[in-house]
């Protein structure tokens, strides 16, 4: 019965995953359509990550309160609810409120799920293979999004891609009562809605201003936002040291298995993030494939994870987390030295090979990461400890794009200006070094060779800028691994734990 409930958890968790990217090829045909202006297109396409983020820890935090099984399935009615109304959305003021009510049930279908599974799974070799599952189960979503949206779209209105969710919903919500225990923390005391207010307030400004960092650029109002956001989760932290029954315990990351699982994950996300966005640009646009068909040389990625992941699920019982983690860390390495490979016109195989390798890392540091975190945790407190695992990861993820995005960006536009094809004026070589997108749409429209030109300098410049940031992220796993080996060398193997 356990195992059925698990596959039960594993559904929302890979939609919860999937809505974050799902929507990437649908924006021609709702533009079209809904005619939004560039601002309020960003927020369609963002609101239900920045609302989803912001709302972890309350959400999480509500489980242990109320019960994690009442509330997952009261997210899952608001979520197939919400999808119907962002599907037929007649206008964009309601398609964004109906993505904003998204990440509100998205915030409560992901820590619940995983606060569930440490309910369910009390003996430690069977919560680590529930939670490698429910790691394969998110990563996937991610990776398969796009392409459920492309095939979607090729046949139905923009607005299927939301319909998928609804029979997901519906069937959670018949077999959840079923299935699925209840769970709760037996003594929540009252809840303080001044911290869950405060944790939201903490959060969105550094979500909100990595991400318009990563989009934008630098500017004074963004490092604010970022800087307004940790003044505000330092004094969330202080309000609850001193709470008598604070609504996350942040005393959880004075233990070296819980803070430095959080740290190995958020940084191999952050970096995972970085190289995904120029993994998609180089796809389209230096090799030419369309949207969708660059969706499906992604795919290759999913038997790397489903091999990390298993394999690290094996050998768990007798091999230290330490371990497993820096040796997942050192494959992500290697993944990256791989990418480091790739050229302009030859990158195909480097990039199949990168993609595989760097997903079986990435696979073994989230599953058993994540079970570390879980287990530290008390099993009243699961809740809140997966809300802030998620919490992190988000965080990890929206500050990779920002980073490395911004390096790269650097690099190539350092490499366009100090080689400038000859016949551009300076107005013209200013706006191709915006993005390598907009240098691809000139030379398009420049006719022989300067535009061929313009093409060849701009792709050349744009993976030199891969090739640095593919190699700092084959460096920053190393050193993370070393990390890894000294915070997590106390850990002891599953099979020397206690149920």
């Amino acid at each position: 019965m356990r195992w059925l409930g698990l596959a039960v958890l594993a559904l929302p968790t890979v939609l919860v995953s999937m809505d974050l990217s799902v929507l990437f090829y649908a924006v021609p045909a709702l533009s079209a359509e809904l005619r939004p202006s560039s601002d309020q297109l960003l927020w369609i396409l963002d609101l239900y990550g920045f609302v989803l983020a912001g709302l972890l820890i309350t959400m999480g935090t509500l489980g242990d309160r109320f019960g994690r099984r009442r509330v997952l399935l009261g997210g899952a009615a608001l979520f197939g609810v919400a999808s119907v109304l962002a599907a037929y959305a007649p206008s964009t003021e309601l398609l964004i409120a109906a993505r904003a009510l998204l990440g509100v049930a998205g915030a409560t279908l992901a820590p619940s799920t995983l606060s569930l599974i440490r309910t369910m799974f009390t003996d430690p070799r069977e919560r680590q293979i529930a939670v490698s599952v429910w790691t394969l189960g998110f990563a996937g979503g991610t990776m398969i999004g796009p392409v459920i949206g492309g095939l979607l779209l090729e046949h139905f209105w923009w607005g299927s891609v939301f319909l998928l969710n609804v029979p997901v919903m519906l069937l959670l919500l018949v077999l959840g009562p079923i299935l699925l225990p209840e769970a709760r923390n037996p003594d929540p005391g009252k809840f303080d809605l001044s911290s869950a207010a405060l944790s939201l307030a903490a959060i969105l400004p550094v979500i909100y201003g990595v991400k318009k960092i990563a989009k934008e650029g630098l500017a004074w109002s963004h490092l604010a936002a970022i800087a307004l956001g940790l003044v505000l989760g330092w004094v969330f932290v202080r309000q609850q040291l001193r709470a008598r029954q604070p609504m996350i315990d942040v005393r959880l990351f004075r233990h070296v298995r819980f803070s430095g699982s959080i740290v190995a994950c958020t940084i191999t996300f952050l970096i995972l993030a970085g190289i995904g966005l120029f993994v998609s640009q180089y796809l389209q646009l230096v090799l030419g494939y369309s949207p969708f068909e660059a969706a499906l040389w992604s795919l290759p990625g999913i038997v790397g994870m489903l091999g990390g992941v298993g394999l690290a699920t094996m050998v768990a019982a007798r091999v230290r987390p330490a371990v497993l983690v820096a040796t997942g860390l050192i494959l992500t390495s290697a993944g990256f030295a791989l990418f480091a490979q790739v050229g302009v016109d030859s990158g195909i195989p480097w990039l199949l090979a990168s993609q595989v390798v760097l997903a079986a890392g990435v696979g073994a540091v989230a599953s058993i990461a994540t079970d570390l975190v879980l287990a530290t945790a008390p099993p009243e407190r699961a809740g809140a400890a997966a809300a802030i695992s998620e919490t992190a990861n988000e965080f990890g993820g929206a500050a990779g794009i920002a980073i490395l995005g911004s390096l790269g960006a650097v690099v190539y536009r350092a490499g366009l200006f100090d080689n400038p094809p000859t016949g551009l004026t300076g107005e013209q070589l200013a706006a191709a070094g915006d993005t390598l997108a907009t240098a691809v749409r000139m030379a398009g429209e420049l006719s022989g060779e300067v535009g061929q030109a313009l093409l060849l300098t701009a792709r050349t410049s744009f993976v030199d800028g891969l090739h640095w940031v593919a190699w700092i992220g084959a460096a920053a796993c190393l050193v993370l691994s070393g990390f890894v080996l000294v915070v997590l060398r106390s850990v002891r193997p599953t099979a020397e734990v206690k149920a």
